[in-house]
């Protein structure tokens, strides 16, 4: 899936959360945007996804060249957009398994075989050392910060999308946890090539998982865009070292 955001500025209550920001992702491609808090990394994430919250002022999000800003939120994830929130919410009364299952079947002509699916969300839970009671959950009821991650990467190796959207992963996880939820992660990448906008304040995540390109994001625009290397020179001098970069751009 290719990922072509155009120009696109943002307001929430009347303040420009993005302004004129343009990124493009390639199908397989892995892209990281880093930046201090409050200039729009969630914001963007949720943008893609059309939130009710946001008011798009100008500009496009396109999927294959396609416009996808008259879509509702549900149409943009069929097409194979996928979010994990930075803050996962507690659902009661509708299980995962439930959840699940309905999921998939709105995405296709005859419902999905019990058995197949049941084997397949059984092998997930076990690929995040998940015992397979807590498919029968409420979704993340009674769940750690950790845990709830966890079940974000199960959805996502369930439901199979094309273009996934990790919202600050490595929040809430131990070193272990974060090992095995990249370890996920990186086996579903190399398996259904997808692309993936990594967002993250720090550089711990990118030693497990490498992206193509670092983006600085200050101010609701790109301001450097880099390789691996750039995250270090982030964590060697912090966001202060591109404020110049931001007032240049806010001038023109």
């Amino acid at each position: 899936m290719d990922i072509e955001i155009k120009d696109l500025t943002v307001k929430v209550n009347e303040i420009t959360v993005l302004d004129n920001f343009n990124l493009s992702i390639g199908k397989g491609e892995i892209h990281v945007i880093m930046g201090p808090n409050g200039v729009g990394k969630s914001t963007l994430s949720k943008v893609i996804l059309g939130s009710s919250d946001y008011n798009v002022i100008s500009g496009d999000i396109l999927v294959d060249g396609k416009s996808i800003l008259n879509l509702s939120t549900d149409e943009r994830a069929r097409l194979g957009i996928f979010l994990s929130f930075q803050n996962p919410i507690d659902i009661e009364g509708v299980t995962n398994q439930e959840f699940l299952k309905m999921a998939i079947n709105s995405n296709r002509e005859t419902p999905i075989g019990l058995y197949d699916f049941i084997k397949e969300l059984e092998q997930n839970y076990k690929d995040l050392n998940f015992s397979k009671e807590m498919m029968h959950r409420g979704i993340n009821q009674n769940f750690s910060g950790g845990e709830k991650k966890k079940n974000e990467i199960i959805q996502m190796k369930t439901l199979k999308p094309k273009f996934l959207i990790l919202d600050e992963l490595d929040s809430g996880l131990d070193v272990d946890s974060l090992d095995l939820v990249c370890k996920n992660v990186l086996e579903y990448h190399e398996k259904e090539k997808c692309s993936i906008l990594l967002i993250t304040h720090y550089n711990r995540i990118l030693d497990k998982i490498k992206p193509d390109y670092v983006h600085v994001l200050v101010d609701g625009k790109i301001v450097e865009t880099g390789d691996y290397t750039l995250a270090d020179k982030i964590e060697k001098n912090g966001y202060k070292s591109f404020e110049n970069s931001a007032k240049v751009l806010r001038e023109d």
